[in-house]
């Protein structure tokens, strides 16, 4: 019997449909930047030349982590592609960046077009929200290396900033005022831990603990995008940084954006903890240290800014109809 590369478990063909089938996705995130078209071996994006005097280029990497297991477990492909591109966007915007362009990869064990074309649905969704090009990626299939019914996701972001208004924290000083906005969940970070706390008790399609959802929508809830809200804070007040928080939490990560010397004090009692958390917390039996440590708590991004800026935040987050709370100061 001859061998063939389907046989070995790699369809080209699955790999044609999928194309064919996120071609609709893809293109309707294009602006006038992009110049190549679908298939090409590189991505060719423009940038105006006249929009920057010193143009900086800054690029984030990162993806969904064991979120895909909730994924995988509910068949639902359309959110985490959402996730994956916020997340990234989030992580730039913080350096006072404007994203252009998004790219992606994927890597199946057995390729099935219908999973793919959801996933970068979601791409294609938040690329839409935040006036992103999804100008490329990768879709690989590797049979023997996933298991059935899996896959994995990457993303990469680049965005540009002028150089005199990169943000990054060098002159926060003692008495700034951190300002916290509520995340949608836990985002993207905390599932290794949440899933075996939750899941040794609870089926996804509960609604323990007061959730106002079925645990599994409450897990998949969208990582949420704070572009235009950085966008608006800094077009206004001078930022001194902004923190994405993330992996590390609220110190781990805010920690990141003040200088050596200083210190943050948080008022861990500013803000309601969201059911979610205090789920896992009451299920798990875990201490206030670990869940810092792990989760975000329901603060997805804070401020740092002047304390006698604070008052107009306020202002600009009435008029975006944002929630916002005062969290802490530097010390």
């Amino acid at each position: 019997m001859s061998e063939s590369y389907k046989s070995a478990g790699v369809d080209i063909k699955a790999g044609e449909e999928t194309v064919d089938r996120i071609k609709k996705h893809v293109k309707s995130t294009f602006n006038k930047n992009v110049l190549a078209n679908i298939g090409h071996f590189g991505a060719l994006y423009e940038i105006d030349k006249n929009e920057f005097e010193k143009p900086v280029l800054v690029s984030s990497v990162d993806g969904v982590g064991t979120k895909l297991k909730i994924a995988f477990m509910l068949n639902k492909h359309d959110t985490v592609g959402q996730d994956l591109v916020n997340h990234c966007i989030n992580d730039i915007a913080v350096c006072g960046a404007k994203p252009l362009y998004f790219m992606d990869y994927l890597a199946f064990g057995k390729l099935v077009p219908d999973i793919a074309e959801k996933i970068i649905e979601g791409f294609s969704v938040a690329c839409r929200e935040n006036n992103v090009a999804l100008v490329g990626g990768e879709t690989a299939e590797m049979p023997g290396f996933y298991q059935d019914g899996e896959y994995d996701i990457s993303g990469t972001i680049v965005g540009i900033v002028e150089k005199d208004e990169i943000i990054d924290g060098k002159d926060v000083e003692k008495g700034d005022i951190l300002i916290g906005f509520p995340s949608t969940g836990l985002h993207t970070n905390g599932y290794s831990l949440a899933r075996k706390v939750l899941l040794e008790k609870y089926s996804l399609n509960d609604s323990p603990g007061g959730l106002p959802t079925s645990l599994g929508d409450a897990l998949l809830a969208v990582h949420k995008s704070y572009l235009k809200l950085i966008h608006e804070i800094k077009g206004q007040i001078k930022v001194k940084a902004f923190s994405h928080i993330t992996g590390g939490g609220i110190i781990g990560n805010t920690k990141r954006v003040v200088p050596e010397g200083l210190n943050i004090k948080i008022d861990w009692e500013a803000w309601e903890l969201p059911a979610i958390f205090s789920l896992i917390k009451q299920t798990g039996n875990i201490s206030d240290e670990e869940m810092r440590k792990a989760f975000n708590l329901g603060i997805g991004l804070i401020v740092l800014v002047n304390k006698n800026d604070v008052n107009e935040i306020k202002a600009i987050c009435s008029a975006m109809n944002e929630t916002l709370y005062i969290i802490g100061e530097v010390v």
